[in-house]
């Protein structure tokens, strides 16, 4: 890995390099600093201290720093959040872009010391009060100079008992997650606390992602923890006032990401993604809906640490990062679901490149669309250098916002599905920070809040066990047994590339030998006694006589028992023997598929009849040809194609 690719990845994992009197100065965030990257880093160190020397000679004054500006006026919104309130107004009853928070605090809680913390915070960060309105046709920003925010209590200690209290903490802690915002009017940011007894709450935050993303919650945890506990005290808070504030950012975004800087973004990713399909075409459970509802389903799963040492040793070897030694495996994993060579995925990056925005609450996480070719059947290794080189250069290439990329490569809008990426992935190198409020055990409560932007998104976190991982997968298309199983297809792939990266991809196994032996031998042992002397609808009469009520035949919202079957194929059968059909002659049946065509089909076989099926779709032409060349002189048919 080259120099300037291997700061390059250090500083998106928020690792900060700096030369210090000849000394090479680092700060990196908890957990972010494994072992094998430390050494790394003290191996390179001399070349570093020497790539660091010669950026700061030739720094370009483009990368001008971001300074305040006046809130007189009409205020940009960044492009990140244009996106989001453009998708807000497309969908604006879904809550999909909620981030909602449940905290369990267990002890003595300073309610009053936590609403004024809470208020401290809004009047920090802009981001929390600002409103988001539209002038003609375009939106700004609105900041309010000062906003009160309450804390409402809800008190749930008279529950007649601790599980009817737990219910009511299940509902209302959903209800609130769900709630929508009207980001033109009110906050942007909602507050509840809910009073289980004189020692434990539980602290509801919900906020929209136009004002928030996921490094904006470690900013959160910090300044809460700190303020709250000052506070409990009786003191000010310490935390230095902020340099600038999001707003800032937007209006800065907007003048630098033009001309040169612009253009220079840009064509690398025209060039990146010239002639890459838009969509990957994933095998779905159920047709793709118009509009997607978000709903989502979750599968959890874990790597253990063996394996992950492993996955991490394979990637040193090729001087890769174990993120792209996973995002090769994952690529994998969808060109044999999809059957295409050459895919897309979106990865998350923080995007906080200036030592100003690091401390700010906002929207500042952006998309990077990285691509990745399997047409050459290459190797693990080989597809994993691959990957390595893309991702590369995609951090060098950060700063042009996703949003503007969708809009420059003009890529066909579809509400069924995004915009150029619907499957995500992203590793967390460590957990959120812990929250440290005086007097009080906080920990994060787990709760149902399934909502995906996307067909497919996986999420690996590092733990001391190994990886922690879940799919969110969207369930207007997938069954939870379709991801199980993907999920499991994926595990396998990890395993045999760590067994033997010298594979080509298409020779890797997806399956393990007890589920290939499942599949071609035990799914194929169909043999079986056949009562030959029975005609099928005699046998269908036997099944009626055994379980009358039972479900038949489904169609649509349409149902109806063997009894019900039965007796409507009865009626029709005897009408047809009324017209004449007689043993073995043909019978023409012409419907769409449907109940009727089921009760036509056993009509016809009780009548004595051979039925004929005939296409309604067919031209008319066609039809009467047919119809005439089987001699059919009896047609069944629905309403609507009695005429055709």
């Amino acid at each position: 890995m080259k120099t300037v690719e291997f700061v390059s990845y250090l500083q998106n994992l928020g690792i900060k390099l700096w030369i210090d009197q000849e000394q090479l100065g680092c700060h990196a965030p908890k957990g972010v600093m494994t072992p094998e990257l430390k050494q790394d880093l003290v191996k390179r160190k001399t070349e570093i201290i020497d790539f660091l020397r010669q950026a700061y000679t030739n720094q370009k004054p483009s990368a001008t720093p971001i300074q305040q500006i006046s809130r007189e006026g009409k205020l940009p919104l960044s492009f990140a959040q244009e996106r989001l309130w453009f998708l807000n107004k497309l969908y604006p009853n879904h809550c999909s872009y909620n981030v909602p928070i449940a905290l369990n605090l267990s002890g003595l809680l300073n309610s009053a010391a936590l609403e004024q913390s809470l208020n401290q915070i809004v009047q920090r960060h802009e981001t929390l009060r600002t409103t988001f309105s539209e002038i003609n046709g375009k939106p700004v920003q609105i900041v309010a100079p000062v906003t009160n925010l309450t804390l409402p209590v809800v008190d749930l200690e008279d529950s007649e008992s601790t599980q009817e209290q737990s219910e009511k903490v299940k509902q209302l802690v959903k209800q609130e997650a769900m709630a929508l915002f009207d980001l033109a009017q009110g906050l942007v940011l909602r507050v509840t606390l809910l009073r289980l007894d004189s020692e434990r709450h539980v602290l509801l935050i919900t906020m929209h992602h136009i004002i928030c993303d996921h490094w904006s919650l470690g900013v959160l945890v910090r300044e809460l923890s700190s303020i709250y506990e000052a506070f409990c005290q009786g003191k000010p808070s310490l935390l230095p006032e902020l340099p600038i504030q999001y707003i800032d950012f937007a209006h800065w975004q907007r003048q630098w990401l033009t001309g040169e800087v612009f253009d220079k973004q840009l064509n690398y990713w025209k060039q990146q993604l010239a002639g890459v399909s838009p969509v990957i075409e994933l095998p779905i459970d159920y047709p793709r809906p118009a509009e997607p509802t978000f709903k989502g389903g979750m599968e959890y799963f874990q790597l253990d640490l063996n394996l992950t040492q492993k996955l991490r040793q394979l990637g040193q070897e090729s001087e890769s990062t174990l993120f792209m030694t996973l995002l090769a495996a994952f690529f994998i994993l969808l060109s044999r679901y999809s059957g295409q060579s050459d895919l897309v995925v979106g990865s998350p990056i923080a995007n906080r490149n200036q030592e100003e925005i690091e401390p700010l609450i906002g929207m500042f996480v952006n998309t990077l669309v990285l691509r990745a070719n399997l047409s050459d059947n290459p190797t693990f290794r080989e597809l994993l250098n691959q990957v390595q080189k893309t991702t590369l250069e995609a951090y060098t290439h950060q700063d042009l916002p996703f949003e503007k990329l969708v809009e420059e490569l003009d890529i066909e809008r579809n509400l069924s599905h995004n915009p150029l990426v619907q499957v995500a992935f992203a590793l967390q190198n460590s957990k959120m920070e812990a929250w440290n409020l005086p007097g009080l055990r906080v920990s994060q409560m787990a709760f149902d809040f399934d909502f995906t932007r996307f067909d497919l998104e996986i999420h690996f976190l590092e733990v001391s066990s190994g990886l922690e991982a879940y799919c969110l997968y969207s369930t207007d298309i997938f069954k939870p047994d379709t991801i199980a199983r993907m999920m499991g297809h994926f595990q396998n792939l990890l395993e045999a590339v760590v067994s033997d990266p010298e594979q080509k991809v298409l020779q890797l196994p997806l399956m393990r030998s007890s589920e290939l032996h499942q599949i071609l031998v035990a799914w194929n042992n169909t043999k079986t006694n056949y009562p030959a002397e029975q005609c099928i609808h005699e046998l269908f009469e036997a099944q009626v006589e055994k379980t009358p009520e039972a479900i038949a035949v489904v169609f649509e919202e349409q149902q109806l028992t063997y009894s019900q079957l039965n007796s409507q194929a009865n009626q029709l059968a005897h009408y047809l023997q009324r017209l004449g059909v007689l043993p073995e002659m043909l019978v023409g049946i012409c419907v769409e598929r449907s109940v009727e065509m089921v009760v036509g089909l056993l009509a016809i076989l009780k009548a004595g009849g051979a039925y004929v099926p005939l296409d309604p779709s067919y031209p008319p032409s066609r039809l009467n040809y047919l119809i005439e060349d089987a001699q059919l002189s009896v047609v069944i048919t629905q309403e609507k194609w009695r005429n055709h």
